[in-house]
């Protein structure tokens, strides 16, 4: 069985009031679309059902509230994902940075105001884990969104599915791939949620998923132009640090997310929402008949 490393990083609360009295500088912590992209992303997978053909998923990660981003800019980019009207909304971890004291009413009530047709699912991050996971996870729930660590969730429409998965942090050993392969139907097109994009290696071995969302990299804070790439890269960020990549017969896809770590700085390198369109490879036949 697997030892989780849930220690906290030292000073948190120090390290969380610096942060705070320096966001306080920054002055108007208002949500401005204009200082983020809102990143399209076609992916096309194989037998993908009809039914979920230009299927819309809003993926949010690394919002660590109260580190630079306030309650109020919060409350601005859920207004804004609302106003896309997706059909799902999903949500890969570190929803705070150092402590989850003082932030809850703030993370609940824009939770809860998120709305998606299809529902809303989550994963955690290795920062949720070491500020309070267990209250996270409560604070997910009293959202209706789906808490998808190591489980499986297989949406339904018009009898055909699509399989949502997730797998808890790896960084803090609360990983089982083996828990989610047990709970996945045998076929069928599947998504996973992952907060470290670095579980593309163990993922993709299965050849079970389609494609994993992930965050955690924060694109480095710096991507080099032209490269497309960064020179920053933390642990389980190493081979898959920004964008897309294709590992084995899977698409993984690391967004810059929407918060920083440490220092708000940004080079070339912009808070990021990201818009997932599924599209089917199938061809769909049109019969005609005669007038």
């Amino acid at each position: 069985m697997k030892k989780l490393v849930n220690e906290k990083p030292s000073a948190m609360r120090v390290r969380q009031g610096f942060q705070t009295l320096l966001t306080q500088t920054r002055g108007d912590t208002k949500f401005k679309p204009n200082l983020f992209d809102l990143v399209d992303v076609d992916v096309t997978i194989k037998d993908l059902p009809f039914e979920f053909h230009n299927y819309k998923i809003v993926n949010l990660t690394d919002i660590h509230l109260g580190q630079w981003i306030s309650p109020e800019y919060l409350s601005g980019v859920v207004d804004y994902v609302n106003s896309i009207n997706p059909d799902m909304i999903t949500l890969t971890g570190d929803y705070v940075s150092y402590i989850l004291e003082g932030y809850e009413d703030a993370l609940l009530d824009s939770f809860k105001r998120l709305k998606a047709k299809d529902g809303k699912f989550a994963v955690l991050g290795n920062h949720d884990h070491w500020a309070d996971a267990e209250k996270i996870r409560e604070i997910l729930k009293d959202s209706d969104i789906v808490d998808l660590s190591n489980d499986v969730y297989s949406l339904e429409k018009n009898g055909e599915t699509l399989n949502i998965s997730g797998v808890d942090s790896c960084t803090v050993g609360a990983d089982n791939i083996d828990e989610v392969l047990e709970k996945l139907p045998d076929d069928g097109a599947s998504i996973l949620l992952a907060h470290e994009p670095d579980f593309a290696k163990i993922s993709s071995e299965t050849n079970r998923f389609d494609l994993q969302m992930s965050g955690h990299s924060h694109g480095g804070q710096l991507v080099i132009p032209g490269v497309k790439t960064t020179p920053f890269r933390c642990s389980y960020s190493i081979k898959y640090p920004v964008g897309a990549y294709k590992v084995k017969d899977m698409v993984q896809y690391t967004s810059k997310g929407l918060g920083t770590n440490s220092f708000w700085l940004r080079i070339n390198c912009k808070p990021e929402i990201t818009l997932f369109y599924l599209k089917t490879d199938k061809r769909k036949k049109i019969e005609i008949t005669g007038v």
